[in-house]
């Protein structure tokens, strides 16, 4: 048996008495989630993970925004691995990673959702958040190697999966276990260096949390989750319940890794008259080191746009923004390939020490007459404490989604936002294939 207080906190917690500061960022992770998803829809990776998952992971439950069914594992697989594609869901900075990504798909995997209500579907959400994101923080503080986010989402989506179909406490461990065992402890800084289709993990991640889950059902051991219940991770856990990390996410307002966005800020915050293109004869980003190895010049795909600074800031200069078009149409544009020519990075050890809690950047543009042009020093727009307004999360979905949706985007958006007042089935209907 067990002794641990944070397995007794997940298996027991009343998730009804979440209040509606909680209930409405879920809602705003959620809607963010479905936009991000609608739109790498147009990604190429998407077509590869629907093939993938109708072939080998068989069954019947609807794919996320596309036509196909496939088994629980297939679906939770499909849907990270297609929020995955287009890097501009919800992260941690804790983390260094995303929960969102894993803990949707995963949610959406099981045939039992369809009889939860919208206030449970939501608080089913909210309380993916807080585990995964402690596991994530505790996988970084015992592991000396840089794992991707499927290493702990994993954890977030099996407790998920055992609380919706009534685990027992012990149940839970194993699946916690063999979530934490099987996830894929993946080399994220490999995946900046040589970017691929291979993302942060998120795909195998929840797959594997589902897996998990059905595994420990089934009587299949795997306790102790080590990153739960060691005694060296015991005060990460020490506050659930108080310090919830659901307000702790940030929103992305561009396509594009987090590390590149201070940089992009960095760059917008300069007169429109004094950055013109024409007249910028280089570009220096002055950031810290895991920025820097963001160092693709003229990405080929969209996985190399999407972690490349010199792309980003190409973007920001010669588009006045980053958008999806940006990082997936527009990689032969010729004045974005010239911009992005002219751009070097270094890093400061100021910024270097402020990593991964605060991420940094400032902007010097050097132009064709002589002047120098400098920016503040910036952080990325949507961390909590400087976040997205409602407003802006509507406008990025509703950029994001009805280019796919259509109509149905608005729709979604109203049944999204008012998801506590309805059966989770209201929703479940209109995330089918476009």
């Amino acid at each position: 048996m067990h002794d641990h207080a944070p397995l007794d906190w997940m298996h027991g917690v009343d998730l009804s008495a979440l209040d509606d500061a909680h209930l409405h960022q879920a809602k705003r992770c959620l809607l963010d989630l479905l936009g991000v998803a609608a739109g790498a829809t147009r990604t190429p990776l998407a077509d590869k993970a629907t093939r993938f998952v109708t072939s080998q992971h068989g069954g019947d439950r609807p794919l996320l925004f596309t036509a196909g069914k496939a088994s629980p594992t297939g679906v939770a697989l499909h849907g990270a691995w297609l929020i995955d594609a287009l890097d501009a869901h919800d992260g941690q900075v804790l983390t260094k990673g995303h929960a969102g990504v894993a803990l949707l798909p995963g949610l959406l995997a099981l045939p039992e959702v369809a009889d939860l209500s919208g206030r449970d579907f939501l608080a089913l959400l909210a309380y993916g958040y807080e585990i995964a994101t402690r596991a994530g923080i505790a996988l970084h503080a015992t592991s000396p190697d840089y794992h991707t986010s499927g290493a702990w989402n994993a954890l977030g989506v099996a407790a998920v999966a055992a609380r919706l179909r009534g685990a027992d406490v012990e149940t839970l461990h194993h699946a916690l276990g063999i979530a934490e065992f099987y996830g894929p402890r993946s080399q994220m800084m490999r995946c900046i260096d040589h970017p691929t289709m291979l993302k942060d993990g998120s795909g195998w991640g929840a797959m594997t949390g589902i897996s998990a889950a059905l595994l420990a059902e089934d009587g299949f051991t795997g306790a102790p989750a080590l990153t739960v219940t060691a005694p060296d991770v015991a005060a990460l856990w020490q506050d659930l319940g108080e310090r919830w990390y659901l307000q702790e996410q940030y929103f992305k307002a561009y396509p594009v890794c987090r590390w590149a966005q201070p940089a992009v800020e960095a760059v917008l915050s300069l007169p429109a008259e004094q950055r013109a293109p024409a007249a910028i004869a280089r570009i220096e980003i002055v950031t810290f080191h895991e920025g820097k190895r963001l160092h693709v010049t003229h990405p080929t795909t969209t996985e190399q746009a999407q972690y490349s600074l010199p792309w980003s800031v190409a973007c920001a200069l010669g588009r006045g923004t980053v958008d999806v078009a940006g990082v997936s149409d527009e990689l032969d544009a010729p004045d974005l390939k010239a911009l992005a020519s002219r751009v070097e990075i270094h890093e400061d050890d100021t910024f270097n020490a402020r990593f991964p809690a605060e991420r940094w950047a400032r902007a010097r543009l050097h132009l064709e007459s002589g002047e120098i042009i400098e920016s503040a020093d910036f952080e990325a727009r949507g961390n909590h404490d400087c976040p997205l307004s409602d407003d802006e999360v509507v406008a990025k979905y509703r950029a994001l989604a009805e280019p796919v949706l259509g109509e149905r985007a608005a729709r979604l958006q109203d049944v999204v936002m008012s998801l506590e007042t309805r059966p989770a089935s209201d929703l479940l209907a209109l995330l089918g294939a476009p």
